[in-house]
């Protein structure tokens, strides 16, 4: 009869407790994409390596690309034939080229091929990434090597809008490079996770917090900001995005907000956008807002005290725009207080959760 090894229970709770990721010999917690490909791990999308490594820096191929992608859409992935001359039914990854290809997810080359084995540039998993989820597309891309002439240019355009990427320092995109697998999980995660977005989130961001609920206190009753996932209406893939509810009537509203260097821009999706603060902060400098009739905006203090049911800040920047109003920004919170010409409160922050 065969003998086994005997497993205490220490040693069997130990391996339950420690997921493929953390197992890894070549992703400690330190590095840059641990917790994205940790998520992707446990959702069954990435897999280690026979030798105890997950290669969190190793370029990715288009083959290796489709796999994750139908990995995440739950195909099947069944070995089969397919309409590109180099995608045998003996590949591994034949299958989920496949049903990607089917669905309108990835695409060929003209000479009907597809390269499963070259790298993935950063360009083309835009597209793809585009193709596959409902991502809201509110704003450019505002990349020095990318321009509206290039074929990735939506796509990334889209990455930027919907919180997956925000490039590098340097205000480059780098579409032409090719993508890790730890960058590639970055992506993915933030497509689907609220929290890893606010990786993209610029230093000192005025952006509120994704994970969180915003309460606000008007004259008229309660209204709450929450980013939720919100399904394809009327044709229009809106993915995430802030859905508004009021206590004292049944509506929602969407709110777009997307930041670059120069501006914080909110408004109602495929609608009208206001700049709610630009960049750099300086008191003086003013902005023009408004859709038909133009209004100006100037940013008349810093580090100012503003008293809210919800905290005390301290580090407000003051905004007045020209018919009296004024509002409060604060860095992670955006907008915290409102005043109409008279200095009376309009709207103000009464809880965060």
């Amino acid at each position: 009869m065969k003998k086994y090894p005997m497993i205490s229970a220490a040693a069997l709770a130990l391996t339950l407790l420690v997921s493929p990721a953390q197992a890894a010999t070549d992703l400690p917690k330190s590095h840059g994409f641990y917790d994205e490909m940790t998520y992707l791990v446990n959702k069954g999308v990435i897999s280690g390596y026979e030798d105890g490594t997950i290669k969190p820096d190793k370029v990715v191929t288009r083959a290796e690309a489709a796999i994750m992608i139908g990995k995440l859409k739950n195909f099947k992935g069944t070995q089969t034939s397919t309409n590109f001359k180099d995608v045998s039914k003996s590949q591994k990854a034949s299958g989920f080229i496949a049903e990607a290809a089917k669905a309108g997810f990835i695409s060929g080359y003209p000479d009907g091929t597809f390269k499963p084995y070259a790298p993935i540039t950063r360009g083309d998993m835009s597209i793809i990434l585009d193709r596959t989820f409902n991502i809201f597309n509110g704003v450019g891309a505002p990349f020095s090597d990318v321009s509206p002439n290039m074929k990735s240019y939506n796509a990334i355009a889209t990455m930027v809008s919907g919180n997956i990427t925000a490039g590098y320092s340097d205000n480059t995109f780098r579409p032409n490079q090719a993508i890790t697998r730890g960058q590639l999980a970055a992506f993915m995660s933030r497509v689907l996770e609220p929290k890893f977005k606010n990786d993209t989130h610029m230093t000192n961001s005025y952006l509120r917090d994704k994970t969180k609920i915003y309460s606000y206190s008007t004259k008229q009753g309660t209204a709450t900001l929450k980013f939720e996932e919100v399904p394809v209406i009327e044709g229009n893939d809106f993915g995430f995005m802030w859905v508004t509810r009021t206590d004292w009537n049944s509506a929602t509203t969407l709110l777009v907000e997307n930041e670059t260097k120069d501006a914080l821009i909110y408004g109602l999706p495929y609608s009208e956008a206001e700049t709610e603060i630009v960049y750099p902060i300086q008191v003086g400098k003013t902005f023009e807002n408004g859709l038909g009739e133009r209004y100006i905006s100037t940013i008349t203090g810093v580090n100012k005290t503003v008293n809210t049911p919800y905290k005390k800040f301290t580090n407000a920047v003051e905004i007045t725009i020209e018919s009296g109003e004024k509002y409060y920004m604060v860095e992670g919170y955006g907008s915290v207080k409102a005043l109409d010409a008279k200095g009376e409160t309009v709207s103000e922050l009464s809880s965060v959760k």
